[in-house]
């Protein structure tokens, strides 16, 4: 006889079930098709997912961000150079920290110097004001020197300035201690401009404050224009450099320490706030921006000025000096 031909529903393959027992497990499935219905769980946002054009854009921007922070950095670790006459004299007047005084090839001495640059009592007086201080003069060609200024304006002289050496935070309440003297330190958040830490430097110094507190990060540090600012001020008192202020903020008020924000819509008129002679942390925030969220937060209180009505707000500098000055009034 023949073979019986294959009609459908009675297949020979093996494994292969009959419409009869079409509930039954396939055979050979070993439950393969369960674990892939499983699946493998949440799936992972787009900057996370290796080779996803958003994961490569978080990768690069992160990168960049490292490369800005390692800049920096190196910056801050470098000697920096203050160029110009006029600032170059004030930060000799003012006793800022230098290590050499540049001027350029054919600009000092009266037998090399051209009729301008021989008088120019600018440099004659840092030119004695660095001899008086035993700072070692290098001489310099002009197209050396427009490299070292980066092509900035340098007026053919330039200081260099060592990398300001920052005290801790808690540096300052040992000074305080040490003084008899109830701690007043003024912390600025945000603050980016060298002239205003400068100018909040010297007003602390004047009324007797026990230091400045800046952040690590988004605030300047003490440039050569901060301490030219500051009149000298800087070589009395010292500036603490916190990684994080909102922490430091809280380590002072682990302390003892009141933390008073000042800001155009504070809650109380500083002239009627009646904690100055207490121990005290003032914070003081960037013009326009103002205190930030998370310093806001940690602040026990926030003060303001009262000021005429036409004007919007005050420079940094000033409303830090109007609050010192209360504060050293309530003290003595």
């Amino acid at each position: 006889m023949g073979a019986e031909p294959l009609m459908a529903g009675n297949s020979q393959r093996r494994g292969r079930t009959t419409g009869a027992h079409k509930k039954g497990a396939a055979g050979g499935t070993g439950g393969k098709n369960r674990r892939s219905l499983a699946g493998r769980g949440a799936t992972p946002p787009a900057e996370m997912r290796p080779g996803h054009p958003a994961q490569r854009r978080a990768t690069a921007d992160a990168r960049r961000r490292t490369e800005r922070d390692r800049s920096r950095q190196r910056a801050e670790d470098a000697p920096e150079l203050l160029l110009g006459r006029n600032p170059v004299v004030e930060a000799l007047r003012a006793q800022i920290p230098a290590t050499a005084l540049y001027v350029v090839t054919g600009d000092v001495g009266s037998g090399r110097a051209g009729a301008k640059s021989a008088t120019d009592e600018r440099i004659t007086e840092a030119l004695h004001l660095a001899n008086d201080r035993g700072l070692p003069l290098l001489e310099v060609g002009r197209a050396e020197f427009d490299r070292m200024s980066g092509g900035a304006l340098h007026q053919g002289i330039g200081l260099q300035v060592p990398p300001y050496q920052y005290a801790h935070p808690d540096d300052l309440l040992d000074l305080a201690r040490d003084s008899g003297r109830p701690p007043l330190v003024v912390a600025m958040d945000g603050v980016t401009d060298p002239r205003n830490l400068g100018a909040v430097v010297r007003s602390a110094a004047a009324f007797d404050a026990h230091g400045v507190v800046v952040p690590q990060r988004r605030s300047v540090g003490m440039t050569a224009s901060a301490w030219r600012t500051s009149a000298g001020a800087a070589a009395r008192l010292p500036v603490a450099r916190a990684v994080n202020l909102a922490r430091a903020l809280g380590s002072y008020q682990d302390a003892g320490l009141m933390t008073v924000g000042l800001a155009g819509d504070g809650d109380v008129d500083v002239h009627d706030f009646d904690g100055f002679t207490d121990p005290l942390a003032l914070v003081v925030g960037a013009e326009g921006a103002g205190l930030s969220r998370l310093v806001r937060e940690r602040c026990d209180l926030v003060v303001r000025i009262p000021i005429a009505r036409d004007t919007e707000s005050l420079n940094v500098s000033v409303a830090a000096g109007i609050a010192l000055y209360a504060a050293a009034s309530a003290r003595r």
